[in-house]
């Protein structure tokens, strides 16, 4: 089993002791991405439709880099600050994960770094 460190500029750079993501062997665990836009390191306005579209822009960043694509992602946690957004949500992710649908976790949280109110991590293979 081989580790590898994935880092890319096209995501926001890990601000603590954590990669973007870690592949092994053909699968990639990316790191939970919060709508943060790489190229100015803030928070992207808007509500919950722009920041699911700029996390998950995130997370196929961190795949891209590590060889793989959304098409590839098995499995996905979804972390929201408030459950009655998640129709609002749902409508953007549906946009970027077509059927065969990744399997999915989504769950409500108190607060999310930088005030984000959304928080996606996936796993793909390669």
């Amino acid at each position: 089993m081989k580790k590898i460190i994935i880092e890319t500029d096209k995501a926001p750079a890990a601000v603590g002791p954590y990669s973007q993501g870690v592949r092994i062997d053909n699968l990639v665990f990316t790191s939970g991405q919060v709508p943060i836009d790489p190229a100015t390191g803030n928070l992207v306005a808007g509500g919950i439709e722009e920041q699911t579209e700029r996390s998950i822009q995130n997370v196929k960043a961190v795949l891209e880099a590590a060889g793989s694509s959304l098409s590839q992602v098995i499995k996905t946690t979804v972390f929201i600050t408030d459950m009655g957004a998640f129709g609002r949500m749902n409508a953007v992710y549906g946009k970027y994960f077509p059927e065969p649908f990744p399997a999915r976790s989504c769950v409500q949280v108190g607060a999310l770094p930088r005030g984000a109110q959304v928080e996606i991590e996936a796993v793909a293979v390669i």
